[in-house]
């Protein structure tokens, strides 16, 4: 039997290679895998003393070729396919090993170009997978190194790896190039600032913890996050206290959060069942709190608090007196984290760049049955008015207009919000009960 690696990702390979020659497994390698097989003492032979080929185009081209892709696609149990690989001198190989250049990585830094972006598209690799990958029954296709433990053991159990877990790893392979495209398609359409939508809606998410539950303890649930920086979002939050989030958890923690990213100044955010209870702003965050408390005392009760400064001990002291289930700030000063830790179940998220918004032209996505609506976010308050009352409003109505009109976006339906002085003093959601007449 026969092995082709090469990896990017080296992360155990020497392990591996080493397990798998001790199991008299032929290994073929490239580039830089090859190298470190080779440091390591490991038995390989070079790609282009396979193919008779030198790798070439500065290694751009090195496992393009029937020898390669031939002995990966070749169905053992069809005669025809043995006997034409026997007529043109090819070898099978029955075990790839291949992880992809690191587009990712790439289009994360700072700085980066381009043309190192494009440079950093794999070709040959997700071509060995995906020839691997059809040919499932008679190849074991191998993309992540978690799996190595996996495949050792049943070589070492059976002789072989079982077909349910070449099928699982078929699966894998697709959703890694899968994923590794999307990454391409939106990078893409990204540096061409395009805000069209395309005709092939193509996104892709990576996991960041599954769920106790969903929004109802029968259902499953899981958090992913998009591919980048993600900053300002709930993704990257950092947990300092309380139990795990729950999906009613993040879905109205979100939408608190998004709130307050409407102002600018000190501002803290309440939020109960998705709606906001109370908001308020002041020149200081202890000012801003008081507001957003006094405007509905009862709401607030298991609600969700966003703030957009630091949380200060005098703070802390008055929160840890009502029940919450999240809050979220840039920071807290020590001795306010120490006092709030003191409610085991408090669940306090450090967000240091908690005022960043979304990228202008960026999607709302909802989800119906059968497929998505698509949206570009809600980025805009009022371009311009006209006031066609007698009387003019002052320019503190005006203010307090502005004030209510961010939150009042964030309102159910046909919300209605009363504001004065920087707070909101009544915040009425419109429900489908309501809505109904119930």
């Amino acid at each position: 039997m026969r092995a082709l690696i090469s990896v990017s990702d080296k992360t155990g390979i020497v392990e591996f290679a080493k397990e798998l020659n001790a199991l008299g497994i032929e290994i073929i390698s490239t580039g830089g895998t090859y190298k470190k097989l080779k440091e390591a003492g490991i038995n390989a032979m070079e790609i282009s003393e396979l193919t008779g080929f030198p790798e070439c185009l500065d290694g751009r081209v090195k496992t393009l070729h029937p020898k390669v892709h031939a002995g990966i696609l070749a169905m053992r149990g069809k005669e025809e396919h043995m006997n034409q690989l026997k007529d043109l001198g090819i070898d099978t190989i029955d075990f790839v090993v291949v992880n992809l250049y690191p587009f990712k990585q790439t289009i994360l830094k700072e700085g980066v170009t381009r043309a190192e972006c494009v440079e950093n598209i794999d070709i040959g690799g997700p071509t060995m997978l995906r020839s691997a990958a059809k040919n499932y029954q008679d190849v074991t296709v191998i993309t992540d190194p978690n799996d190595y433990e996996i495949v050792l053991k049943e070589l070492k159990e059976n002789g072989a790896v079982s077909l349910d877990t070449k099928f699982y790893l078929m699966n894998k392979v697709f959703e890694h190039t899968a994923n590794y495209d999307a990454m391409i398609c939106n990078y893409l359409k990204n540096e061409r600032h395009d805000d069209s939508f395309p005709q092939a809606l193509t996104l892709t998410y990576e996991k960041v913890q599954e769920m106790r539950y969903g929004e109802n303890p029968h259902q499953k649930a899981a958090l992913y996050k998009e591919i980048g920086k993600c900053e300002g979002t709930l993704t990257i939050a950092k947990q300092l206290n309380g139990k795990e989030l729950s999906f009613n958890n993040i879905n109205d923690t979100n939408g608190a959060l998004e709130l307050l990213k409407e102002f600018e100044e000190p501002t803290v955010v309440a939020c109960k069942h998705g709606n906001p209870c109370g908001v308020g702003s002041a020149s200081d965050i202890y000012e801003a709190w008081k507001k957003a408390f006094s405007a509905d005392k009862t709401s607030i009760f298991g609600g969700i608090v966003t703030v957009n400064r630091e949380v200060t001990l005098k703070m802390a002291e008055e929160m840890k007196e009502i029940f919450l289930e999240v809050i979220v700030a840039p920071s807290f000063e020590e001795e306010a984290l120490e006092l709030l830790k003191q409610k085991k179940n408090l669940r306090l998220l450090e967000l240091p760049s908690i005022s960043v918004k979304q990228k202008e032209g960026s999607y709302d996505i909802k989800k119906i049955n059968g497929g998505v609506i698509v949206q570009t976010i809600d980025s805009k308050l009022l371009d311009d008015y006209k006031v066609v009352t007698d009387r003019k409003p002052t320019d503190k109505e005006l203010e307090d207009m502005m004030f209510g009109l961010k939150v009042v976006k964030f309102a159910k339906s046909n919300g209605i919000v009363l504001a004065k002085d920087k707070q909101t003093i009544g915040i009425g959601p419109r429900t489908s009960k309501s809505y109904m007449g119930c």
